[in-house]
């Protein structure tokens, strides 16, 4: 009897070396997911608006730099990014718990925190989404994508309540401090991959601002990277609407306790779990758009349970609730990245990613800031309504034709398309591919 499974990338060392540093981190930010806020809700007693916009600073920079890092990441090689992005996030996050010892933590230390944090996490991110295709074959792309989203999906089962426990336990400030560790050790586990990466440094002459049209124009000018951007884009924004300030709706409307939060987000996302088990059947089986829209429409619908759930018996259909909508974005998740990831050439990788990640994570800050205003003006509930309603009507994105039509990852585009869309102005490309 096998100990190790033998097949797919069970034998890829430097892949699993990638998977398991990522299953640590992913670990410490779910604690840290239940443990910031509560910093800022429990110790530091912030209004809805100053947790809200907690929330929009740590996404900040991806509306402010997504793009130049993406040139940068295209310019330089990968790994190094993916290795300085985790040591300086637990570096920043290590200031948490040091300030609180030392009686001078404010929510002022959180947001600049929260702002460092997010810088490494735009190169990171951005860094990490290009390195994976350099890393396994085209054909490995979804089998890699749903291995990294099981890592995804069992953190976010066991870190919330963990994080919750920890926070009952020794308090919110020294919880972030096991996130920092975390960060810490997936670093060193990147810096031991030894594959070398597949990099070749441009000999032209290097325009930052010619790079920059140049990812833009590659995403916008396909009209299926358009269609899923804009839902991405869209779905965001009023999903931060709604968790911006949810978390101060748990404790002060549904009066839970952290441990309680961090058991509700721990079993509400098995559905990331099992979602990320069977994306890649889902997708073989109904084929990638029908799959998109699918993930899409039931994350979206199963949101509008949230706000309908009553106060005294919420647990129950905010479980529900986030179980069906963790289940429907991994499906989204793992067949979206692997359909951008297998069409885009690589010397333009980086740069499509941060652009993508530019639209659609830049309106993640817009929508925390939404949230923390209107939670001021109409008060909690209204406010995730507000962010339900409009999360669940944004899948109309996905039924455009040139996404609900992908049966199977389509072959790469050639270059010279690519070159076309390079040259030709914006309003001139056509919307078909």
């Amino acid at each position: 009897m096998r100990a190790w499974p033998t097949g797919g990338l069970w034998r890829h060392a430097d892949f699993l070396r990638l998977w398991g540093a990522q299953t640590i981190s992913q670990f410490g930010s779910q604690i840290s997911f239940v443990a910031i806020p509560l910093v800022a809700i429990v110790t530091l007693e912030a209004s809805p608006f100053e947790v809200a916009a907690l929330g929009a600073v740590e996404m900040l920079p991806f509306l402010l730099i997504a793009l130049p890092a993406g040139v940068w990441v295209d310019r330089l090689p990968r790994k190094p990014i993916l290795v300085l992005g985790d040591l300086g996030r637990a570096l920043a996050l290590s200031t948490i718990p040091l300030a609180y010892a030392l009686d001078v933590l404010t929510i002022w230390q959180l947001y600049v925190a929260g702002f460092i944090v997010g810088i490494f996490t735009v190169f990171f991110d951005v860094a990490y989404q290009s390195y994976l295709p350099s890393l396994v074959t085209r054909e490995q792309l979804v089998e890699g994508n749903s291995k990294l989203e099981i890592s995804r999906s069992g953190a976010q089962l066991a870190g919330p309540g963990v994080g919750g426990l920890l926070v009952s336990a020794i308090g919110a400030p020294y919880a972030v401090l096991v996130d920092a560790v975390s960060f810490a050790w997936s670093g060193g586990i990147v810096a031991r991959i030894r594959r070398a990466e597949q990099f070749e440094p441009a000999v032209e002459e290097r325009n930052m601002r010619r790079e920059l049209v140049e990812g833009l124009r590659y995403l916008l000018g396909d009209a299926r990277w358009r269609a899923l951007s804009l839902y991405i884009a869209t779905v965001n924004f009023f999903s931060s609407v709604a968790f911006s300030i949810f978390l101060v709706y748990a404790v002060r409307v549904l009066d839970w306790s952290p441990a309680l939060i961090g058991v509700v987000f721990a079993l509400g996302n098995v559905g990331w779990l099992i979602g990320a088990a069977l994306a890649s059947r889902v997708s073989a089986r109904l084929g990638i758009g029908r799959t998109l829209v699918f993930g899409g429409v039931l994350s979206g619908g199963a949101f509008l349970l949230i706000p309908l759930a009553p106060a005294d018996d919420a647990v129950p259909i905010v479980l529900t609730a986030m179980t069906l909508i963790s289940f429907g974005v991994v499906l989204f998740n793992v067949t979206g990245l692997s359909l951008f990831q297998a069409l885009t050439p690589q010397r333009i990788l980086g740069r499509m990613n941060a652009s993508r990640r530019w639209l659609v994570w830049g309106t993640i800050p817009l929508g925390n800031l939404v949230g923390g205003v209107l939670a001021a003006t109409i008060g909690l509930r209204p406010t995730i309504t507000v962010g339900a309603v409009g999360a669940s009507l944004c899948c109309g994105f996905l039924l455009a034709r040139p996404v609900r039509t992908i049966r199977r990852l389509p072959e790469p585009a050639e270059p010279t398309l690519l070159e076309e869309l390079v040259e030709l102005p914006l309003e001139t490309q056509s919307a078909e591919t």
